[in-house]
């Protein structure tokens, strides 16, 4: 598996596939093609389908730029490698230099047809884990008697540490822009940020639980409308879904008084949930819908909170299962393609979610019945299942159903 670094990425909204994906293959392109004067980009499948929405044109014509680029948009041509496809070409004058074909596979990473994706980024290399499933790496824990941010440690060095601290920094920061900034997000849905309004407005008689709800919830929304606005955030696996791990630790840090250390220790052991995924399945909501992103995002969530409370490796997996488990099927909808709904609301729910889950791993652990391997395999085997207008193109569900005609000019 590859490391941590590839996993936890620091950058802009409101999208890791549709927009920091093709901004990384634009600078691969550019400097693999100096001599270049311009650019075309085609888009293919959830690329094309949602490409506006997302920003995708608007951040290859950016990231091009002051160099001329076209961008096309195909909704017809079959993508038989994946639906986040990209053809680059660059051209001296009318001269074709040369082109690629680029496949943006979700929590900004890409693969080059035909390349070794190793040799793109320093940290992409596969082997930098060994361990690719939960049970060999619980296994090798339980036989060192360490944790499984003690493996990380081992596998990536004491750096690391201090990498994901400055990963904790940001999603801090980033809650913090959220809950002081209102006003309407961009789009034509004409969404209102929440999160301000959910921090502040106390229920009339709040109980203890109630208050964990909205609170958890409200940086869950800060962290969603910050990278809907374009905001920099931290990709927790993916950027539409990076507002579920950091609102449970910043909740669980407020309320429990963990240290930045301990908070950090838990990034490293969700990190490894979900890397696990992303390795033996999808993290990418047009590959598998949402389920694989936010769904990831709960299971590395729950696995987090398991470590903040050093729960054991039995009740780890049992956290991390749990919550990939109620969230299998979950379609990738979003109306207009724009990351918003249900993308906001749903990062929120699958926070709480992720609290239930510890609850229940802290109590049943011992008498669980499906592993956390199994249940990445049955993930990515249902989102191969499903339907392609439920697999980010905004064809399918609410974006179906939603009459976004009434906001059009």
């Amino acid at each position: 598996m590859q490391s941590l670094r590839e996993l936890y990425k620091i950058g802009k909204g409101p999208s890791s596939s549709h927009t920091m994906g093709p901004e990384r293959a634009v600078k691969i392109m550019r400097e693999r093609y100096s001599n270049a004067d311009n650019f075309k980009v085609v888009l293919y499948g959830s690329l094309s389908s949602t490409g506006v929405g997302h920003g995708t044109d608007k951040v290859i014509i950016e990231t091009f730029a002051p160099l001329k680029c076209e961008v096309q948009f195909d909704n017809k041509t079959h993508c038989p490698v994946h639906p986040n496809t990209m053809d680059i070409l660059a051209y001296s004058g009318e001269k074709l230099l040369g082109q690629n074909r680029i496949y943006s596979v979700g929590g900004g990473s890409i693969e080059i047809e035909g390349e070794d994706s190793s040799e793109l980024l320093k940290y992409a290399n596969d082997a930098i884990y060994p361990l690719n499933t939960y049970d060999e790496i619980s296994d090798y824990c339980r036989k060192k008697n360490i944790r499984i941010w003690q493996y990380v440690v081992e596998c990536e060095g004491e750096e690391i540490l201090d990498y994901l601290g400055e990963v904790w920094e940001q999603m801090k920061k980033t809650i913090h822009e959220g809950l002081t900034t209102s006003g309407v997000l961009p789009g034509i849905l004409g969404t209102q940020r929440r999160a301000q309004t959910l921090y502040n407005k106390r229920h009339i008689d709040e109980s203890a639980q109630t208050r964990e709800n909205r609170l958890v919830c409200s940086y869950a929304f800060a962290t969603s409308e910050q990278n809907a606005s374009g905001g920099t955030i931290v990709i927790a696996p993916t950027c539409g879904s990076c507002g579920v791990v950091p609102s449970v630790l910043k909740y669980m840090q407020e309320n429990r008084g963990f240290s930045d250390e301990q908070i950090v220790k838990a990034l490293a052991t969700g990190g490894i949930i979900g890397n696990i995924i992303k390795k033996n399945a999808s993290i990418s909501g047009a590959e598998c819908g949402c389920q694989a992103e936010i769904g990831s995002a709960c299971c590395m969530a729950a696995a987090a909170l398991a470590e903040l409370f050093e729960m054991g490796l039995g009740q780890i997996e049992y956290a991390a299962e749990v919550a990939m488990e109620h969230h299998l099927g979950l379609t990738c909808d979003p109306i207009a393609g724009l990351v918003q709904i249900p993308c906001i609301e749903r990062n929120a729910v699958a926070a709480m979610r992720a609290i239930n889950a510890l609850s229940l791993a802290n109590f049943l652990s011992s008498s669980r019945k499906i592993s956390f391997d199994l249940i990445v395999k049955t993930m990515y085997n249902t989102g191969k299942d499903l339907l392609i207008g439920y697999r980010e193109t905004s064809s399918g569900g609410l974006a179906k159903y939603y009459p976004v005609e009434k906001f059009k000019k």
